[in-house]
């Protein structure tokens, strides 16, 4: 699927989303599942969407499913530090950092609202790195309204 961040490949496996990668593979089959989140994931590129139902099987260590699991539980356009999550885990920041190097889910297990110390903007392995962090993290910000404006004769 085309995103406003890249060119993005969605794989399953035996009914659940097991990577989300930027890239294009040729060939491959779509799936009702892959269908769907390939829809999820357009609505929240258009902001109509701020969690996704899906069901989700990332390979990866316990330690890292359990950071997957904190980054999951984020709300929508807020973050939370590596330290934050480390202290939670009773881990260190740096391991944590590493298991949101390994997520294979990112944007539907959103690696990209995990900061570093003092809402530092850090570490991004997906698509341009720090830049679609970014660009995820803006995308989350809420529109301000624009006033409207008109002038009156009186």
């Amino acid at each position: 699927m085309l995103s406003p961040t890249g060119p993005l490949t969605l794989f399953e496996e035996t009914g659940e989303i097991i990577v989300v990668e930027w890239g294009q593979v040729k060939g491959g089959t779509t799936t009702p599942l892959l269908t769907e989140a390939k829809n999820q994931l357009s609505e929240y590129f258009a902001r109509d969407r701020e969690t996704f139902d899906l069901p989700l099987n990332p390979i990866g260590t316990d330690f890292q499913k359990a950071v997957w699991q904190q980054m999951l539980a984020i709300p929508y356009g807020e973050t939370k530090t590596y330290g934050d999550l480390a202290t939670t885990l009773n881990s260190a920041a740096r391991a944590v950092g590493g298991a949101c190097d390994k997520n294979p889910i990112p944007i539907i297990i959103p690696c990209h609202r995990v900061m570093g110390a003092n809402g530092k903007l850090t570490g991004f392995s997906g698509g341009e790195g720090v830049e679609t962090k970014e660009a995820l993290l803006q995308l989350e910000t809420p529109v301000k309204n624009t006033p409207k404006q008109t002038n009156f004769d009186f």
